[in-house]
């Protein structure tokens, strides 16, 4: 690709609106055959507006798809891990409920690993239990990190052969950085993992066929160390929407981008929806999809 050119927008917008379209439709179907909605709970410790913006989007979005939600909020201060475990695990057992969406971070004196371990797998949509990682590790039925099973659905959606090829995610967060790797791993690409500590990050980036940035800092990939015709996935989201990889360079060297905002975010909402329908199904006696 010359410098003349420019990468083709992955448009995570179009693409998660299908998706939250045939949620929609799967949603309506368990309704009309069962007498039962979709359920999500979501749940919020403490008043972080960023936090609390997130929850009212994830709400309003599953009211569009006819999923029903059900939202707790504990206060920051007097909330105890063992107090939040077992909220999780009275939703774990609801019959009502069939997905739960602990918000994270959570406040500092909370153990969010204990938190996210109450949640019973086949509730857990979003994709954060141990158990949900170690069945996406091992191509096992369940639930996958949200935002790393978006990428993939934007990968696919673009037709991005993933086999022989050298995938480089940058983070390893338990929750997006790691399960990412791993469902890259799952389609035979080659993967290096990337973080705080890897010496000469920019050499290793050069090297990649497909990026994955999801460190949260912003622009700390620069156009100059993308691979000429890469496909660069933007996961990062910073403050004056911004992402981790500096858009306007990458657009240069890059074959496919995600831009910030509008690709990868919107897909990860679109997961959770798809996966929340899923989960009635399969909890109702309704034949996967």
């Amino acid at each position: 690709m010359s410098a003349t050119q420019t990468a083709q927008p992955m448009d995570g917008t179009s693409l998660a609106k299908r998706i939250v379209e045939e949620a929609a439709a799967k949603a309506a179907e368990i309704s009309r055959r069962t007498g039962t909605s979709p359920c999500l709970a979501t749940v919020l410790v403490g008043e972080d507006p960023a936090s609390a913006t997130y929850v009212r989007m994830k709400r309003a979005r599953c009211a569009k798809a006819g999923i029903q939600s059900r939202h707790i909020g504990l206060p920051t201060t007097t909330t105890t891990t063992a107090e939040l475990i077992d909220t999780l695990a009275d939703l774990s057992g609801d019959p009502e409920v069939h997905g739960i969406l602990l918000q994270h971070p959570c406040s500092p004196h909370i153990d969010e690993r204990a938190a996210f371990e109450a949640i019973a797998p086949e509730k857990d949509v979003d994709g954060v239990t141990m158990h949900s990682f170690a069945a996406m590790s091992f191509a096992l039925p369940g639930f996958v990190s949200c935002t790393p099973g978006g990428i993939m659905r934007l990968l696919e959606a673009y037709d991005v052969e993933l086999a022989g090829k050298h995938a480089v995610v940058v983070g390893r967060s338990a929750i997006l950085g790691k399960p990412a790797g791993m469902l890259l791993l799952a389609k035979d690409a080659t993967v290096t993992y990337c973080h705080s500590r890897t010496t000469d990050l920019s050499a290793i980036v050069r090297e990649a066929d497909v990026v994955v940035a999801a460190v949260g800092r912003p622009r700390l990939i620069r156009g100059k160390d993308i691979k000429p015709g890469a496909v660069v996935i933007d996961a990062g989201y910073n403050p004056g929407n911004v992402g981790d990889v500096d858009y306007d360079t990458a657009l240069t060297r890059a074959r496919l981008i995600t831009p910030v905002p509008g690709g990868v975010g919107p897909m990860t909402i679109a997961v959770l929806l798809a996966q929340t329908v899923e989960a009635a199904a399969n909890q109702l006696g309704m034949q996967r999809h």
